[in-house]
């Protein structure tokens, strides 16, 4: 083995050359000789970043000829005696290829975030979150991603180790199939936004599928962070009873959205903000690959979780995510008002549906709590998304908890979740909620004016009239036992809206 180790201290002027963008940054590069096969090179690389540090410092690394596997391991010193209220220190770690760093990810190779210390790429294998492939020569870059500096800088540490011989073979990747065994026209449940070991998730994909079918699942989908490295290792999940789509959740400095149900194989970037006027480029990318774009956890308190891209490119929004927190509710809130910008357009715009996911990672996090409620044609990558982007669906806390909600006008036509009831101003409208829930729960009629109709606990159907000029739209709530006075109680279900009028 062969070593060699560099100290760059700072900003100086031979450790950081700035890039043609002001949110990246090069330091100086890491070159490899070649070597006899079987025999290892190594080399380290140690800085200090400071505080305003671009979002993406690049370590480019010359490889030769002749290399087998690609590994790196690194680390970074935490803060002591920080003030409270201070960000302490947090780097995040991924690589790309010969084929460089350009937005777009031709050289993408892999990504893990904050999840690992060390990983590896080689052909025929490669640390979860990473690509395998080819190390072919030329010049690679480990990105680190500085999330969070404390004042006093981010002390890093970055060793590089190539293992020099011939590569081995690339596996063909299989994919989950795009239909499992439906029931025709049906409702189907399922839950968009999981993690596993392939990016900062602690279950892997047959625990996982395991989880969702024991949760009474139909369909789930696949959303690691800001890599497609899993979508070749769900086939063996996917079966008769449980569809598998494939998607990322693609994880910005501005707030999260779930690529829900991509073609197999689509990776797509996230390195920009909203400041950038990227994100539109980036959400046709999603569709162009078949897939739905929908922002994850809009008001969510972590840092970088908050969605600032706006709505205009989104297929729907995760209002419910996780155990229902006040993040969700005011989520809930903001969404609502959404429905009375369209409901003031008379349909001339588009409405967002919602959606509600568990964002589970490891233990104790429920697969399924929430769960979305789709009704589809039948259990397929196309029926599915058909249903969540005509909104056709609502949520729920688990496959316990049913709901059905309908508007009749006075001619006997019914429109269900979704639809529209095309009356009259003035036509007598009947309202029918019934739902299966807790016993402590109520049920709640929301309307453009708020909530018009609750029910005593343990309720489980209702029967409201009204009419279109009184209410713009018709959603159910189910709501449990408030915990505290004079705040509502945590969500059972919730339901997307019946429109009324013509």
């Amino acid at each position: 083995m062969c070593t060699d180790a560099e100290h760059h201290n700072g900003m100086g002027r031979r450790a950081l050359l700035v890039t043609g963008a002001a949110s990246a940054l090069t330091l100086s590069t890491m070159s490899f000789a070649s070597a006899a096969d079987g025999s290892t090179s190594t080399k380290t690389l140690k800085g200090t970043l400071p505080p305003g540090a671009p979002d993406y410092v690049y370590l480019p690394v010359e490889v030769p000829s002749g290399v087998r596997e690609f590994r790196v391991s690194y680390t970074y010193t935490k803060a002591t005696g920080l003030p409270s209220g201070t960000q302490n220190n947090a780097l995040d770690i991924g690589l790309f290829d010969e084929r460089g760093t350009a937005l777009g990810g031709a050289g993408f190779r892999g990504w893990s975030g904050g999840a690992r210390t060390e990983f590896f790429v080689r052909a025929d294998d490669a640390t979860p979150g990473y690509i395998p492939g080819p190390v072919r020569p030329g010049t690679w870059n480990i990105a680190l991603g500085p999330y969070t500096v404390a004042p006093e800088g981010l002390p890093y540490e970055v060793t590089v180790t190539l293992t020099h011989g011939a590569p081995g073979e690339t596996p063909k990747p299989v994919y989950p199939p795009e239909r499992a065994r439906g029931r025709g026209r049906a409702w189907y449940r399922g839950d968009c936004h999981l993690h596993s070991w392939y990016s900062d998730g602690r279950r892997t994909p047959a625990e996982i599928g395991a989880l969702a079918r024991a949760a009474g699942l139909d369909f789930i989908n696949t959303s690691d962070h800001n890599t497609h490295a899993a979508h070749a290792h769900w086939s063996d999940v996917a079966g008769d009873d449980l569809l598998v789509l494939i998607g990322e959740e693609i994880t910005t400095r501005n707030g999260h959205v779930v690529a829900l149900g991509t073609d197999p194989g689509t990776f797509v970037d996230w390195r920009y903000r909203a400041r950038d006027n990227r994100w539109a480029k980036y959400a046709q990318q999603v569709r162009r690959a078949g897939g739905l774009v929908v922002p994850a956890h809009p008001h969510a308190t972590c840092i970088g979780c908050g969605w600032k891209f706006g709505f205009g490119e989104a297929d729907a929004v995760e209002v419910w995510n996780g155990p229902y927190t006040p993040d969700d509710e005011v989520s809930l809130a903001e969404w609502d008002n959404t429905l009375v910008a369209y409901a003031r357009s008379k349909g001339r715009t588009g409405w967002l549906p919602a959606m509600g996911n568990s964002d589970a990672h490891r233990d104790p996090d429920r697969v399924g709590l929430p769960q979305t409620v789709v009704l589809a044609d039948d259990l397929t990558r196309e029926a599915i998304q058909a249903g969540i982007r005509s909104g056709h669906s609502y949520v729920a806390e688990s496959s316990s908890v049913e709901v059905a909600l309908t508007a009749t006008g006075g001619k006997g036509e019914v429109a269900g979740i979704g639809d529209r009831l095309p009356v009259s101003p003035d036509t007598p409208v009947t309202i029918t909620l019934k739902a299966k829930a807790p016993t402590d729960c109520t049920l709640h009629l929301v309307t453009d004016q708020g909530t018009l109709f609750t029910s005593p606990a343990g309720a489980t159907s209702a029967t409201w009239h009204t009419t279109a000029s009184y209410a713009a739209y018709v959603r159910a709530e189910i709501r449990h036992t408030p915990t505290t006075t004079g705040l509502p109680g945590a969500l059972a279900a919730f339901t997307n809206p019946v429109f009324l009028g013509e």
